[in-house]
């Protein structure tokens, strides 16, 4: 009897598997939110299932970098020699952490299937000179356009986390927002190249104002909402901005082993949506 109640769950298994990623998959093609695609990507990444690997490669071409970047180290946990072609492509991502992640991935699925590494040809020197002159042609790098610096990252959600738990959020929140903005190549926090520039600062204060567990349904949901307040050099508050993210595994394999994890992808794909309406933001001149 065991064995027949086993045979026949299988395919209810597998049919509500395919449903949540054909689902996820949608979300991840058709979304106009970054923050809705990025969740979408992430989830696809922990479920670990090959029928994910399609809809990561294409997410290797999303608009936003931070899902880029997810879908890159997704398909590097997958493992499938399959994403090697879309991640080799990806490797000149002109987003550093998205190339970065890929060079990532493709290294990991090499080892992981027994593939030797590729052998990278030598690169002829560059002609000296300015670019646009001489023999070969040469990219000058991106000129900074906004200054921006993270003055602080807390965790100001009512609730009973405890102190060490709310620091490790802040930590999280600060270490997301500096590689996102360390990414930007406009984007600068260095006070020498902002007077080169004469570029004002934008201090940016991330806290937590929501942070919740639930169950709804089949899933266990984290939710957290994120406020960003936007000050000038002299601490004048000038305008505010919101947004989050949520993360959701099945009731039915839930641990609660497994809540850290689920906030942290939580904190990190809140802090990967707001981040593009934060440049967009400060372009239009943060409400100067």
């Amino acid at each position: 009897m065991a064995i027949f109640v086993a045979c026949v769950a299988a395919p209810g298994a597998r049919a509500e598997g395919e449903a949540r990623i054909s689902k996820l998959s949608s979300q991840l093609a058709s979304s106009s939110s970054a923050k809705e695609r990025l969740g979408a990507a992430t989830a696809l990444g922990r479920l670990s299932d090959r029928r994910a690997l399609k809809p990561l490669v294409t997410a290797l071409t999303d608009p936003s970098p931070m899902v880029r970047a997810v879908a890159a180290a997704a398909l590097g946990k997958l493992g499938h020699k399959a994403a090697l072609p879309a991640l080799t492509e990806a490797t000149g991502d002109a987003d550093a952490t998205v190339a970065k992640r890929a060079r990532e991935a493709a290294a990991a699925i090499r080892k992981s299937n027994g593939l030797a590494e590729p052998v990278v040809a030598a690169a002829s020197a560059p002609a000296v000179g300015q670019a646009g002159f001489g023999t070969q042609a040469r990219a000058l790098p991106a000129r900074p356009d906004l200054y921006v610096v993270i003055k602080t990252a807390s965790d100001d959600s009512p609730g009973l986390h405890d102190k060490r738990a709310r620091q490790q959020h802040g930590v999280i929140l600060r270490e997301s927002m500096q590689r996102a903005l360390g990414a930007t190549r406009t984007v600068t926090a260095q006070a020498t190249e902002a007077r080169r520039y004469d570029l004002e600062l934008r201090n940016l204060d991330v806290s937590v104002v929501k942070m919740e567990q639930r169950t709804t349904g089949a899933m266990v949901e984290v939710e957290v909402q994120l406020r960003l307040a936007i000050s000038d050099h002299t601490g004048r508050m000038m305008s505010f901005l919101s947004g989050g993210a949520m993360v959701q595994v099945p009731r039915r394999s839930f641990n609660a082993s497994y809540l850290p994890q689920l906030r942290r992808d939580a904190l990190t794909n809140a802090v990967g949506g707001i981040f593009d309406k934060l440049i967009a933001h400060l372009r239009r001149g943060a409400g100067s």
